[in-house]
This record gives C-alpha cells, sequence and structure tokens, in this order.
C-alpha cells in the first residue's frame, strides 16, 4: 500500500511497510539453536504423522486376511489419506493455540508470521506442502538457506513470510505485531 505525501517534493510514493516482530540482533535468544532443534522437532513430527499410518496399514493387512484378500483392496486409500492426514495435522497444529506441531511444541519453538501474529490454518497447512515441495523439487540442500540468514528461515518460511522462533513465554511482542 503506497500513500502520497504532500511535503515531499515531486509527490514521491512512500511504502508503509511493517517492520519484522522478531529482530534477531535485539532478541538473539529468540534464534538461538533453533535450526538444531527445529530438525529435531521434525523428527517427532514424523513419528506423530506414522503412527496412525503404520496403524491403518496393520488394520488393512489383517481385514484382508479375514475377508480372503479382499480387504487389501483398500491399501490404494493409504497415500492420498497419508496426504490428508499430514496436511490437517500440520494446518491444525500450526494454527492451533500453541502456533507449533507437536515436535515443535516438544522442543520450544513456535511458528509466527513475520511481523509476529500467530499462524492459522491455511497457512499451516500451506506451510507444510510449500515445505514438501521444496524439497522435493529442489533437494534436501535447500535447507542450507537457514544457514545464511540471521533469523535461520528456511525457503519455505521466506516465501510464505513465517519465522520458527524458540517459545518465549511471556515475552514482549513488539507493538506493531500486536494487530492492525
Amino acid at each position: 500500500m503506497s500513500e502520497y505525501n504532500a511535503s515531499d517534493s515531486g509527490n514521491v510514493p512512500r511504502m508503509d511497510v511493517r517492520p519484522h516482530a522478531y529482530d534477531p540482533y535485539t532478541h538473539p535468544e529468540l534464534f538461538r539453536g533453533v535450526l538444531t532443534r527445529r530438525s529435531f522437532a521434525f523428527l517427532i513430527d514424523l513419528l506423530v504423522l506414522s503412527v496412525p499410518i503404520i496403524l491403518a496399514v496393520i488394520f488393512i493387512a489383517v481385514f484382508g486376511v479375514l475377508t480372503l484378500g479382499l480387504g487389501w483392496a483398500l491399501f490404494w486409500l493409504v497415500s492420498p489419506a497419508s496426504v490428508i492426514w499430514a496436511i490437517v495435522y500440520y494446518g491444525a497444529s500450526l494454527g492451533g493455540p500453541h502456533s507449533a506441531t507437536v515436535g515443535m511444541r516438544t522442543m520450544g519453538l513456535e511458528m509466527r508470521t513475520w511481523y509476529g501474529a500467530p499462524s492459522y490454518f491455511v497457512l499451516g497447512a500451506t506451510h507444510a506442502v510449500v515445505f514438501w515441495i521444496s524439497i522435493s523439487v529442489l533437494t534436501p540442500l535447500v535447507l542450507l538457506v537457514g544457514l545464511f540468514n540471521a533469523r535461520g528461515r528456511l525457503l519455505h518460511d521466506v516465501i510464505l513470510g513465517t519465522v520458527v522462533v524458540n517459545s518465549p513465554v511471556g515475552s514482549p511482542v513488539t507493538e506493531g505485531a500486536r494487530g492492525w
């Protein structure tokens, strides 16, 4: 959104842009160790995601034995159900009150928008989809992007305008991040 300021010579457009809510130079404690703990949080989330899928596969296998092979026709549902489960899991957990998945909460992390607002369902689901697409298309080496910026943001964080920070209990949020 741009405005013209009449006091400026030549009516130069002025951009009203919010500053980042979390500055790594004024609040380095919010970013200390985030990338390492984020990796462990990802592994915990993979475990949380895989348990229901493994249970479903076991159920279909047993059901197939009991129905003399007819139940095995349900195996085609495992892949699409896995994708739906992952999107719902990330959307609901990142869009929930903690703005963090189970793994992120375990590791003391939370996801925020660049201006400090909590995440919401669509952003959480989109975050997961963009992450998996970037990993698939650009190889896991794309995760090295986090080593080259002070906030430790990965490529999908930059694209979506999110930042993962240490979960600050009662930390002050800048005035610009409280709402519009």
